[in-house]
């Protein structure tokens, strides 16, 4: 699927460019994918709100660092709409946003396993040699089964709720099964 989307190689292309240390694409933008690959839609794939680009680097943290990282994506690429994150840095804005603080990250995979359902904790990267890594420390079942489960690493209830509403999977993908968070 990821090799057959022209839209993804293009955008795994353009982040392998940028020669970050440790990065990968993932969460909606492969969970779409997916998706609308099980359901036939391929001749008319879902609009992305973002391809999220996450990378790890803890020598910096600065906020303007990924401004600057998706700056250049956004100009190179602007027919996709890119949103860089730092999994290094993940901690000193959290707080601020979600209204929690959360511990540092040690790891680009550590990242990823904090994603807020388990069918969207999948990212993959395009090597120097042209070979795809996939990271999914939780597997590829519920992305597969498309069902969106919590993953409470860090997703409160509380989110997962406002997540649902916002995403509205079923409406886009109606053989997705949601399963409620109590």
């Amino acid at each position: 699927m990821v090799r057959a989307s022209p839209w993804l190689m293009e955008a795994l292309r353009a982040a392998r460019a940028l020669h970050l240390a440790d990065w990968c694409i993932g969460a909606g933008a492969l969970r779409s994918l997916v998706w609308d690959a099980l359901h036939g839609f391929a001749s008319q794939p879902s609009a992305l709100s973002d391809i999220d680009l996450a990378h790890f680097d803890a020598s910096d943290l600065s906020p303007g660092r990924d401004a600057a990282l998706q700056a250049r994506l956004q100009a190179s690429h602007p027919g996709l709409p890119w949103e860089v994150t730092n999994q290094a840095a993940v901690h000193l804005w959290f707080a601020d946003y979600f209204g929690y603080a959360v511990e540092p990250l040690s790891s680009l995979e550590d990242g990823v396993a904090t994603w807020p359902e388990y069918a969207t904790a999948v990212g993959v990267a395009l090597n120097a040699d042209d070979s795809l890594r996939l990271i999914a420390p939780y597997g590829l079942d519920d992305l597969f089964a498309m069902r969106v489960r919590r993953n409470p690493a860090r997703a409160s209830v509380e989110i997962y709720r406002q997540r649902l509403a916002q995403k509205r999977y079923a409406e886009r993908w109606p053989r997705v099964r949601v399963v409620e968070s109590a």
